[in-house]
């Protein structure tokens, strides 16, 4: 019986051999909890979530067409963005913040959006009812999305001479993507977003017109604007499906035509201050003098001239000259013609005289 008992113990640890190794248990993932399933416009529920990376920053949102493992249909679009709030994960990997419940642009099935903005960008999405909202389905999708990019990718377009004054830069980004599914897919919806510096993405839904059908290709392009004043390097991102597809660099060049407006402005207006302040003070400045009262300006004359003046004599007889009348006589420079010594009457003279 002792061979028997041996023989069973090895039938035993073969069969435990045979058996297949039990899986590791996988890591928690992030997860999220709502105080309440369902809340009115004007109310809060309380959003809590662990599993998260330590201090990364998290995006809160309530969206319409939306719901749990099918995501946000319309994208940010969707969402409430102007309720929405931000939380910051702890150094143990969890949240908890107050949102308040907003309706939001498209009707519900809706969802507590929970995504991250900056590091990793998981994303979660707990389903939740807003009270007195309007409910439509879920609009049918567009094949089972299995587009790839099979082509380099290239931004079309230039700036023009308002961009070089702070207009918003624009341009097209070009790929060709291919249906590697077995369903066509029809005028599918991307999302494009551009990021400047650690910011994340901000994602804007594209919609291209048109049926790929299963293992064909298409050109897609779709365009791309910043914001007014943008300048430096930034980031092109297209998504599909929650999948990125493409990126691509863009470096804008700074508006110079603002900064010669403003230059041109430093000097422009100090001059139309000064021309106003003149013409102000010449207005306010009282008259000027009578003419009575203002002092008579003597003549301006050079030695040379006052030799020539001729000295003032006696009134002008009317009887005829002779030849050598005409020449004028000049005054003594060191004394005038009016102080000039004369003859006494009572001297006598005999020049002359018999």
């Amino acid at each position: 019986m002792r061979w028997i008992r041996t023989a069973a113990a090895l039938v035993t640890v073969l069969a435990l051999g045979l058996l297949p190794a039990a899986p590791a248990l996988a890591a928690p993932g992030p997860a999220v909890e709502l105080s309440q399933a369902e809340g009115g416009k004007g109310g809060e529920v309380t959003v809590s979530g662990s599993g998260w990376k330590p201090g990364a920053l998290l995006m809160l949102l309530i969206c319409g067409q939306a719901a749990p493992g099918k995501g946000v249909i319309g994208g940010t679009n969707s969402c409430a963005n102007t309720d929405g709030r931000a939380a910051t994960v702890d150094a143990r990997g969890a949240f908890s913040v107050k949102l308040p419940v907003a309706e939001p642009p498209k009707p519900c099935p809706c969802v507590v959006h929970v995504a991250g903005v900056t590091g990793q960008q998981d994303a979660v999405d707990r389903e939740f009812t807003v009270a007195g909202h309007p409910v439509a389905p879920l609009p049918e999708a567009s094949g089972d999305g299995r587009l790839a990019v099979l082509a380099a990718v290239r931004l079309d377009g230039s700036s023009g001479l308002l961009t070089w004054f702070g207009a918003p830069p624009s341009r097209e980004i070009v790929f060709t993507v291919g249906n590697l599914g077995s369903a066509p897919v029809k005028d599918p919806v991307f999302q494009v977003g551009s990021s400047h510096g650690v910011f994340a993405p901000q994602y804007e839904e594209r919609q291209w017109r048109g049926t790929i059908a299963p293992g064909e290709k298409a050109l897609v392009r779709l365009p791309v604007e910043l914001t007014a004043g943008a300048h430096g390097d930034y980031q092109v991102s297209v998504r599909y499906a929650g999948k990125v597809l493409v990126e691509q660099p863009w470096g804008v060049g700074r508006p110079w035509g603002v900064t010669l407006f403003w230059l041109l402005l430093a000097v422009v207006v100090p001059a139309a201050l000064f021309r106003i302040g003149m013409a102000v003070v010449d207005r306010v400045r009282p008259a000027t003098a009578p003419a009575r009262l203002r002092p008579r300006a003597r003549p301006r004359t050079t030695p040379l001239a006052r030799l020539r003046t001729r000295a003032p004599g006696p009134a002008r007889d009317t009887a005829p000259r002779g030849p050598g009348d005409d020449e004028p006589t000049a005054a003594l420079p060191w004394f005038s013609p009016d102080s000039a010594p004369s003859a006494p009457e009572s001297s006598p003279t005999t020049k002359g005289h018999a």
